[in-house]
């Protein structure tokens, strides 16, 4: 379970389908239809499970953003949520920093941040991507496929 958390907490999307294997396996393991309806009983774990997990942003949104749309041009309301977005802007660009230090100097530490050796390779795959991106106008997905391609083979060839 704490792997299927910890799969689920890389990405936005295994997070689900971590839920609906909670729910599946506790209900099974809880028998909630009896012992010769197991299957039964995960399927209905799964969905009560998955149900819950997505009602209260189903909720937030038809009712919150009504309410939001009603106070857009009031001071008072937008200020804040202002504010909300820059600081949201501001840990993106501060995980962004993070990552990047990690994988360019990856044996630094908070005590010698720029120990050992300056990597290169991810330093040029960075600025091609970026040239494809802005420059050539070449489509996330292809990058994404390309510059994990070339970093297995960099892997591979190390």
């Amino acid at each position: 379970m704490i792997d299927g958390l910890a799969l689920g907490e890389t990405t936005p999307g295994p997070l689900i389908m971590v839920v609906a294997f909670v729910g599946f396996v506790g209900a099974w393991t809880k028998e909630i239809f009896g012992p010769d309806a197991l299957l039964l009983a995960g399927i209905a774990g799964a969905s009560v499970a998955t149900f819950f997990t997505f009602l209260p942003s189903f909720l937030f949104i038809l009712i919150g953003a009504p309410a939001i749309e009603a106070t857009r041009h009031d001071l008072t309301f937008t200020a804040p949520l202002t504010g909300i977005t820059a600081a949201v802007v501001g840990v993106i660009v501060n995980l962004a920093v993070f990552f990047a230090w990690h994988v360019l100097w990856p044996e630094g530490s908070a005590a010698a941040p720029f120990d050992g050796p300056f990597e290169w390779f991810s330093l040029v795959l960075v600025i091609a991507a970026f040239v494809a991106l802005w420059r050539f106008k070449v489509g996330v997905i292809p990058v994404i496929a390309a510059c994990a391609l070339a970093g297995l083979g960099y892997s591979l060839l190390r």
